[in-house]
């Protein structure tokens, strides 16, 4: 008897557990039958704004007004076009198209420390043994790393990027090299903006590149000892160079990156600063066809002066995110691209001695636009003080297993290592369902 909508066995076991895990066996079935036909919203691309360290959901979209002076802060809560629902007050371009918007307020998780944390919001998989702090670790591959696996690259451009650099869990672990992100480490902003590796070096004419790698093409024909062994330096080597073959050699590379190309009004929209600039070249990447980008965007760890630093830095970031969720929809690029802003947690309720805020994975806020996501929709609560959620939790295996579905691809899926070892893509395919729309 053939399975029409390709559920495991694993999935059937959610019928008892269904009113636990928030949805139950016939909602899991509907999801994976309709994105099987097409007819639910299937994201072309992903733009992940990572802010490093950890931003405040009090600071940004889940102010608590009515908390004491030591929880709320100094910071005031406005209004959003989502009725009843306030940010706080330098939110106010994103506030303004809150129809445009999902921000989820009920994610929590148990991983208090960057590494660990990183690595669970990162992959949608908890780390496997302890990991300190200032750790990079790579139990299980990024969302990232996954997408290009199961997507693939368009023409002339890799499947993966992170500017501008990768989140200390954003790898491929046992995917492999291919699956790693291409790091964008120049500054777009700066006014001789060159990617390496997408233009060749100056003085370096193209007959002599030519006869280079040809060279190498030769020497590559030498024998290596365990070249089919997974993991093997010289096939990653490899990779990498190709890669970095194919970009300079790519016109479409050439032109995805030529930032330039864009007129001054919109450079300035988006803000003249290598966070802006590194948002437009995402909306170019996006329309070139490239499924996953990360905004790598650190300084988040506010442990001192967090009211003093926020001042300063929310205005620009929130005039920037609002701008590409804006530019993407004059473009008709919004429905078919998922944004989702967020870091690895929270942060406390209390206001520490030195005005700051420290690690709290109690609770956290999400933005989500796109894709289908439903605008002026807030998932979710926390109480009053902003400790915890109220009701319903949803983990970081259904904040994964929402992108994956928008992507197209399935959460349940089994991955194999390459010593044969099968493992779950995401321990818990469910969704956060409101987001996943009608």
């Amino acid at each position: 008897m053939s399975n029409r909508t390709n559920v495991s066995r694993r999935d059937s076991l959610k019928l008892g557990l269904g009113a636990l895990l928030g949805t139950g066996l016939v909602d899991l079935l509907r999801l994976k039958a309709a994105a099987s036909d097409g007819s639910a919203p299937v994201a072309r691309s992903c733009i992940v704004i990572w802010m490093d360290g950890g931003p405040t959901h009090y600071e940004t979209f889940d102010p608590k007004p009515n908390a004491p002076s030591e929880i709320r802060g100094e910071f005031q809560p406005i209004a959003t076009r989502i009725p009843g629902v306030h940010f706080s007050e330098h939110m106010q371009r994103l506030a303004r198209i809150g129809d445009k918007l999902a921000v989820v307020r009920s994610i929590r998780h148990d991983q208090g420390n960057h590494g660990a944390g990183n690595h669970y919001m990162m992959t949608g998989a908890p780390p496997r043994i302890p990991v300190g702090c200032g750790a990079f670790v790579s139990f299980h591959p990024s969302l990232g790393s996954v997408t290009a696996h199961e997507r693939g690259a368009p023409h002339g451009l890799p499947a993966y990027f992170s500017m501008p650099t990768m989140s200390r869990s954003g790898g491929p672990n046992f995917l492999g090299a291919r699956y790693a992100p291409f790091v964008v480490e120049d500054n777009p902003n700066s006014a001789d903006f060159r990617v390496r590796d997408v233009a060749l070096p100056r003085g370096l004419a193209e007959s002599r590149f030519d006869s280079r790698r040809t060279l190498r093409t030769q020497v590559d024909q030498l024998p290596r000892i365990l070249e089919q062994e997974a993991g093997d330096p010289a096939n990653s080597l490899d990779e990498h160079y190709q890669q970095g073959y194919n970009l300079v050699t790519s016109a479409q590379a050439q032109a995805a990156f030529d930032i330039h190309r864009e007129p001054d009004r919109t450079r300035e929209r988006y803000g003249r600063n290598p966070f802006g600039q590194r948002a437009l070249l995402a909306r170019r990447l996006v329309e070139a066809g490239v499924p996953f980008i990360t905004l790598y965007d650190g300084g988040w760890d506010q442990h001192v002066g967090v009211f003093a630093a926020l001042r300063q830095r929310l205005p620009s970031w929130d005039a920037t995110v609002s701008t590409l969720i804006e530019d993407l929809d004059q473009r008709g690029l919004l429905a078919s691209t998922l944004v989702i802003a967020l870091g690895e947690f929270g942060r406390t309720p209390q206001i520490n001695r030195d005005a700051g805020r420290d690690h709290w994975s109690n609770s956290m806020s999400v933005l989500f636009a796109g894709a289908g996501t439903p605008g002026g929709l807030v998932v979710g609560a926390t109480d009053v003080r902003g400790y915890a959620p109220l009701g319903r939790v949803n983990s970081p295996e259904q904040f994964a297993s929402t992108i994956y579905l928008k992507l197209g691809i399935d959460p349940g899926k089994i991955l194999y290592t390459p010593q044969g070892r099968p493992t779950h893509l995401v321990s818990d395919p469910t969704p956060i369902r409101e987001l996943m729309g009608s």
